[in-house]
């Protein structure tokens, strides 16, 4: 059977990945070769055993597997290894630009240093990109289940990485934590030169995104789903140009939306809002960054034209560097020949 234009064009278009914890790019497979590399008892007999376990109903249900999964990562060689696994995904997938999350947090919270985490996800991005041509940046999170006095802590024990650190965001369980819990730590960090994104409207309320916006000061939001249900917020996002980045399988998994013919994203773009396709945690969610928009295509119908529109909102509400948008950019209206 004929491939769908429509997935083809995906294939061959680049594209920037925006939204991606790298812990959430840790695949069963590794997680169990990982587990008996470190001597980590799971409570999973095999591979197969802990696929199962990758269901869930809501984000507490993932996180709760994603933080014991989190324990087989214990030294440079194992973060290393995680990186580099994601960005020969990325390869797979076209993606030639990738900002990843990381949790220091879940790691030090365990008596794993921030140095041994951090240099090897660093080294992993340095021979991405000059091995396979995949640019990266690094954006730290700070868990929103703990408090903003942790997340000034972890803060200054980034300082020695700071140059190459791009930005801070916020992630973790969203219901009763929200952004007004950070909002003195997110302004030192943007008076240090750090870009500011925030997880919010995934399963907050639309109020969450309004503090994300106006107390944080970030530069993008991160899923946004439930702006839609202020109009007002919406029309101001759009008014902003403010990003937001996706993550439809997500969506899906966690319930937020009830199937994937009711993904808000088209609305999203008729609405005018800057949306982006991203896969969030992709080893958990079942699909990196061309399943997303292939899930998209059969189930929403999107089209060519949307397609090409979230490709280049992309690299435009990347952290790139205008010469490099624009390079990017270029390459695209050459694939598409006009």
């Amino acid at each position: 059977m004929p491939i769908d234009p429509r997935k083809q064009l995906i294939r061959d278009l680049p594209k920037a990945e925006l939204h991606i914890h790298i812990e959430g790019s840790l695949e069963p497979e590794m997680m169990f070769s990982l587990a008996q590399r470190n001597g980590v008892e799971l409570p999973y007999a095999n591979v197969e055993a802990i696929r199962e376990a990758y269901q869930f109903n809501c984000l507490q249900d993932f996180l709760d597997l994603y933080y014991q999964g989190m324990s087989v990562l214990q030294t440079r060689q194992d973060f290393y290894d995680l990186t580099w696994a994601y960005l020969q995904r990325c390869r797979e997938d076209n993606v030639v630009h990738t900002e990843i999350f990381f949790d220091p947090q879940g790691h030090t919270g365990r008596g794993i240093e921030f140095d041994t985490v951090f240099e090897g996800i660093w080294s992993a991005l340095q021979d991405g990109e000059h091995e396979l041509g995949i640019s990266s940046r690094v954006i730290m999170c700070f868990l929103r289940h703990l408090d903003q006095d942790d997340a000034f802590a972890t803060l200054e024990q980034a300082g020695p990485y700071l140059d190459r650190i791009t930005g801070v965001g916020l992630d973790s369980s969203e219901v009763g934590h929200p952004p007004s819990k950070f909002f003195a730590v997110f302004e030192q960090a943007g008076q240090m030169g750090l870009k500011r994104v925030a997880h919010a409207g995934e399963e907050g309320p639309p109020e969450y995104i309004y503090e994300a916006v106006d107390g944080l000061q970030v530069d993008r939001i991160d899923h946004g789903n439930r702006a839609l249900e202020d109009h007002l917020l919406v029309q101001r996002l759009a008014e902003l140009k403010l990003p937001l980045t996706v993550c439809p399988q997500s969506n899906l998994r966690l319930a937020v939306v009830p199937d994937m013919k009711a993904h808000p994203i088209r609305t999203m773009l008729a609405a005018g809002l800057k949306v982006t396709v991203n896969s969030d945690d992709p080893a958990y969610f079942g699909g990196y960054m061309n399943d997303n928009f292939n899930a998209l295509v059969d189930a929403t119908d999107l089209s060519a034209d949307e397609i090409i529109k979230l490709v280049r909102n992309s690299f435009k509400a990347s952290f790139l560097d205008k010469h490099a948008k624009l390079a990017h950019l270029k390459t695209v209206q050459a694939i598409l020949g006009h």
